[in-house]
């Protein structure tokens, strides 16, 4: 499977922005989905998984109740819905995937990785 991440921009603190991650392949809904963030200087962090049928899903403390991770397998497509989003949250996103959901949290153990997208919010 290979993976596109799209949807960054500029916005103000409090907005919202959502992030697609397009997968290709038949076998797309095989792939646990997550989403990591680097910002300069810093290593990349977990932000959020979900499984390949959307059942289980996971985030950090720094994103609970403001992200939301979601997928459609029909359209091979993961989101990651960003609310009230914080000057903090400014960083490049990638998405990745893995057949072991359990292995989408260290960004060290991953191999399968899409391109990624810069996330700028102002405060």
């Amino acid at each position: 499977v290979q993976l596109q991440a799209s949807g960054g921009g500029l916005v103000q603190a409090g907005d919202s922005l959502r992030l697609s991650c397009a997968g290709s392949g038949r076998t797309f809904s095989n792939y646990a989905v997550g989403w990591f963030r680097q910002a300069p200087g810093k290593e990349r962090d977990f932000v959020a998984r979900i499984s390949g049928r959307g059942g289980l899903t996971y985030y950090p403390d720094s994103v609970k109740g403001r992200f939301t991770i979601s997928r459609d397998n029909a359209k091979n497509t993961v989101y990651l819905q960003m609310n009230n989003l914080k000057p903090e949250d400014t960083a490049t996103y990638y998405c990745a995937a893995d057949l072991e959901y359990n292995t989408l949290i260290l960004a060290s153990n991953v191999h399968l990785w899409g391109q990624g997208t810069q996330v700028t919010v102002s405060s």
